[in-house]
């Protein structure tokens, strides 16, 4: 029995992040992304960070909105409305999760569909639904789209699992698989015999924040295995794969860190490329 190849989300990245700094290079305008953050959450912090700073490297502006823990879903609307109306910004992202006396889906809604680069405005969500080549499609989802493509040359017919049901993964990954012909089961913690399901799959999504919950046992040799999962154990990084297990059975593994994470602000650049290109007509 040999170890799976690595799917290197490192390297993938940085291969589309050179695609996209050509592209941005190309226009005399700077594609202008807007990044809103409410409270100071550390991990968030670092993350928007890291989005500011990968921006730039490809010939982005990025602006962070550091907004107070308090701040009224009043105001924070007031916000996404001035951003929505200027026509500097191409690209609007609100980092989740907002703290619990904002409603969610209240800001997410007030987006304009066309400066939502996350995709999460339901109105991208149902133009994912439909098949739409308009709709935008979540960075983390597309990112694993991109990976899956890598292994593949054609997904039609394979079985899918995804472990989760998030709106941010679960939900639209499941419906951009299903896009792309593949037979899709979603499983999460209320589903019955979890591991009979995924022991079947070709694919196999986790994405359920559960520390090594998928062992070889739930994985059918030379299964592809995409680990979205970000969990710490003892100040360590973990995914919900028991990688070291795992990786003796499947044919393609994510290791985390390093697998799905890159991909997903790679592909956040390439989202807000192309509202860049679609609000200024240019063809991407």
């Amino acid at each position: 029995m040999t170890n799976a190849k690595i799917i290197d989300g490192r390297a993938l990245a940085v291969e589309l992040r050179s695609e996209v700094a050509q592209k941005v290079a190309a226009h005399d305008l700077k594609p202008n992304l807007a990044v809103v953050l409410v409270g100071n959450d550390e991990a968030s912090l670092i993350y928007d960070r890291n989005k500011q700073k990968a921006a730039q490297e490809v010939g982005m502006d990025c602006h962070i909105y550091h907004l107070e823990e308090n701040i009224t879903e009043v105001e924070l609307l007031e916000l996404i409305d001035q951003l929505n109306e200027d026509v500097r910004v191409n690209g609007i992202l609100v980092q989740l999760p907002l703290p619990k006396h904002i409603n969610t889906l209240n800001i997410l809604t007030r987006i304009s569909p066309e400066k939502d680069v996350d995709g999460f405005n339901p109105y991208n969500a149902g133009l994912l639904l439909n098949n739409s080549p308009y709709a935008v499609v979540p960075a983390t989802p597309k990112g694993i789209l991109y990976m899956l493509e890598r292994v593949f040359s054609d997904l039609s017919g394979k079985k899918a699992v995804v472990i989760g049901r998030s709106n941010i993964v679960g939900k639209p990954l499941a419906a951009l698989l299903l896009n792309h012909n593949c037979t899709v089961t979603v499983v999460h913690s209320k589903t019955l015999d979890t591991e009979s399901i995924v022991a079947q799959a070709d694919i196999v999504i986790a994405a359920c924040g559960k520390p090594k919950i998928v062992t070889e046992n739930w994985i059918k040799p030379g299964a592809c295995v995409i680990d979205v999962g970000i969990n710490r154990i003892n100040g360590k990084i973990c995914g919900d794969v028991d990688f070291d297990n795992v990786q003796l059975k499947a044919g393609y593994i994510t290791p985390v860190p390093g697998g799905v994470g890159p991909m997903t602000i790679a592909m956040l650049l390439l989202n807000t490329y192309e509202a860049f290109a679609r609000q200024n007509h240019f063809n991407f």
